[in-house]
């Protein structure tokens, strides 16, 4: 998916400075795999994960990256824990970093596919043989698989890791 068009007339004002956004991360776990994708950018598998149009809603934000990223249909069953990313430095120079916010998912249907151009590769993995993903990525999944009631969010001297 191209990038949206509201980022494109922000950087058009500001160029490749850096961008704060509001970012979403869905964890999708069926049948003890975890829903992944490899991206076109980097090479790296990750969650499936995007930027919040203005005023979209997060769970509807992460059940449509879901879809347009894999194909595969879900629905948010609860939020796991809001973070932050690390900076992001794109191959065209542009610096972004995302509140995240990061939702678990329920499988409804649809089989899992590339089904956009972000991705490379999209796949269900075993929860203890998932490839390498971003530290970050492993977070959230660790988090969804031991939820909180008042979810996941690091405090004053917990590991940023």
């Amino acid at each position: 998916m191209p990038t949206p068009e509201f980022i494109v007339q922000m950087r058009e004002k500001i160029g490749n400075d850096p961008l704060w956004l509001p970012g979403v991360k869905a964890v999708v776990i069926h049948e003890g795999k975890v829903l992944l994708v490899r991206r076109a950018d980097n090479g790296r598998w990750t969650l499936p994960a995007g930027i919040l149009e203005p005023g979209e809603e997060p769970a509807i934000a992460a059940v449509r990256e879901v879809f347009e990223e894999t194909a595969v249909h879900c629905a948010i069953t609860h939020l796991v824990g809001v973070a932050t990313t690390d900076e992001a430095l794109y191959p065209n120079g542009d610096r972004a970093q995302y509140l995240d916010i990061i939702m678990a998912g329920e499988y409804l249907g649809g089989n899992a596919k590339v089904n956009d151009d972000e991705n490379l590769e999209v796949g269900w993995f075993e929860l203890e043989d998932t490839p390498d993903v971003p530290p970050k990525h492993a977070r959230a999944i660790a988090w969804t698989l031991e939820p909180k009631v008042e979810g996941h969010f690091l405090t004053v001297g917990q590991d940023l890791a």
